[in-house]
């Protein structure tokens, strides 16, 4: 039987399974580099690239402009025209909204007035305030993995101890949270239409200002967009667009932070390194989807590092072995994705809700042990206890 080569770069103790048991206390020495390490791997990928960015600008918002052009000029021909166009839009918004993300996080130009001044065009096209998100999505990327931390610009998780302890309205409201019809097809149209407008209220002035200018920005969109099209053809337009980006946004969220071998720790063993080159996914996808995505597939790489601008991220993760020893999620694998709803501690990974029943019988029989011990002592002793269907 042929060994495995388990030499880890950088001089890292070698890579070594977990123990079978999944005790917290057996886990094996760190198998990622210090932030020292890594950091110099990425410096050269945090430089932002003007003309790649302004490329990027062309390739992506002119083909979204026309086909909103090519959805007016057929809207008197056939509608079988126009919805095809609105679903390609709805994928072409998808690289819309990558763009708009790299400019949250002040990667995609040099210039930081650059970066507002795109974010907010974006964040209107895609009905996201641009402020108000990078300071929410900030706060995602600080707390990604960190058990203590739940609760801001990530999914509802629950670990399985939670999820057996919480009231049975919790229990409904999480399967229902977590129900693929709702996450992928009704939530799109709240986190959009509704969620997005109104700012949270822990946010600072600057954050909720965003919030009011935008919704007075797509108000005037929607207006003329209106007046264009048609008050219900724009309706129906904008709604296929933004059920298909939306759909296609939240899958990819999805499944860069919910597949089985996911990270998650309480705060005082939380580590940086570990959250994002193993809480979060290599999703490795066809070039053509990949390219609507804006590589952000390498999302392991975007949580390392988030000064590395999307049109960098595929050239960082080919640049040293540590970054191509995450294990890679295809399409098919990533569908496994849909049946993990709850993060296990004792197994370190996060499972269905079969492994919870497991778990509620396994407490249940522990805790009826003592008793029937009791009754065994007591009998052995002499006495005699009834069954239970005596008279």
């Amino acid at each position: 039987m042929p060994t495995l080569n388990m030499t880890a770069p950088f001089g890292l103790p070698p890579l070594r399974p977990c123990h079978p048991s999944g005790d917290p206390e057996t886990k094996p020495p760190s198998r990622f580099p210090t932030v020292r390490e890594w950091k110099a791997i990425v410096a050269e990928y945090q430089q932002p690239s003007t003309w790649r960015a302004m490329w990027q600008l062309v390739n992506t918002l002119v083909p979204y402009a026309a086909l909103w052009f090519l959805m007016h000029h057929f809207l008197s021909v056939s509608w079988w025209i126009v919805v095809p166009l609105a679903m390609l839009a709805g994928a072409m918004l998808a690289r819309v909204f990558i763009i708009f993300h790299d400019c949250g996080h002040g990667s995609f130009f040099r210039s930081r007035r650059a970066n507002d001044i795109t974010g907010f065009i974006t964040g209107l096209l895609t009905f996201t305030p641009y402020h108000h998100w990078r300071w929410e999505h900030s706060l995602h990327h600080a707390t990604t993995g960190d058990l203590d931390h739940r609760g801001v610009g990530d999914l509802w998780t629950m670990t399985v101890q939670e999820y057996l302890e919480a009231s049975r309205w919790k229990r409904f409201a999480y399967k229902l949270a977590r129900n693929p019809i709702v996450l992928f097809v009704i939530a799109p149209f709240y986190v959009f239409i509704i969620h997005q407008r109104f700012p949270k209220r822990a946010a600072d002035p600057r954050e909720r200002r965003s919030v009011w200018f935008m919704n007075l920005a797509l108000l005037g969109m929607a207006l003329l967009l209106s007046w264009w099209f048609g008050l219900v053809p724009y309706l129906i337009i904008q709604s296929i667009i933004i059920g298909v980006v939306g759909a296609a946004g939240l899958w990819m969220f999805y499944v860069q932070h919910q597949f089985e071998d996911a990270y998650w720790e309480h705060h005082e063993d939380w580590d940086y390194t570990a959250a994002a080159l193993q809480g979060s996914s290599f999703y490795k996808l066809p070039r053509i989807l990949q390219w609507f995505t804006g590589n952000i597939g390498y999302h392991h790489i975007h949580h390392l590092s988030t000064r590395i601008p999307n049109y960098n991220l595929e050239r960082c993760h080919h640049s040293h072995p540590v970054f191509q020893q995450v294990k890679p999620l295809t399409i098919r694998t990533s569908l496994k994705s849909l049946a993990f709803r709850l993060w296990d501690e004792k197994l370190r990974k996060l499972v269905g809700y079969r492994r919870m029943r497991e778990v509620r019988r396994e407490q249940a029989a522990a805790k009826a042990a003592p008793d029937k011990l009791a009754v065994q002592n007591f009998e052995n002793e002499g006495g005699y206890v009834l069954p239970p269907d005596a008279k």
